[in-house]
């Protein structure tokens, strides 16, 4: 695992990234699947910002209740229910950059013994509050190369 400063910068920087990344599309793209089986940059950035969300939620419960108990957060259940036909991709980029501005002081101000609090993942099983933040610094660039290679294939 990475320096824990290090990875408040990474995770810091993860909503310009994004934007970088669907700046490279335009509009008619957004919806389509070059790819498929995969699912649409629409689809993409909406489920980055559900997980924002769910994760954000995790790491406060971590560090403000003994051992919490995380569920799993299904990300095609999401989608499915969650209307991502519906939602404009500014309002999700949006979310994603607010609650990593959100929390961003609360992970600053913490010591590195707060990192090692836990929560136990109904799936996955103990986790930490480094890891919850390792897995959702991760988050954005691994979706962000999915949105890379889509454009790509758009623009075959």
């Amino acid at each position: 695992m990475q320096n824990i400063g290090k990875m408040i910068e990474a995770y810091a920087a993860g909503a310009d990234l994004l934007r970088e990344s669907v700046a490279a599309a335009d509009a008619s793209q957004i919806d389509l699947r070059p790819i498929p089986g995969k699912w649409s940059i629409r689809e993409v950035l909406c489920h980055l910002a559900d997980s924002e969300i769910v994760y954000a939620d995790r790491m406060k419960r971590v560090l403000a209740e003994d051992n919490p108990t995380f569920f799993e957060a299904d990300p095609n259940l999401f989608l499915k229910s969650l209307r991502p036909e519906d939602r404009q991709l500014d309002q999700e980029l949006e979310v994603i950059a607010v609650v990593r501005r959100h929390m961003l002081p609360i992970l600053s101000a913490l010591d590195s013994d707060a990192f090692q609090r836990g929560g136990q993942h109904s799936l996955d099983g103990p986790m930490t509050l480094a890891t919850l933040l390792q897995r959702i610094t991760d988050h954005i660039p691994h979706h962000a190369a999915f949105i890379d290679e889509k454009i790509a294939a758009l623009a075959g």
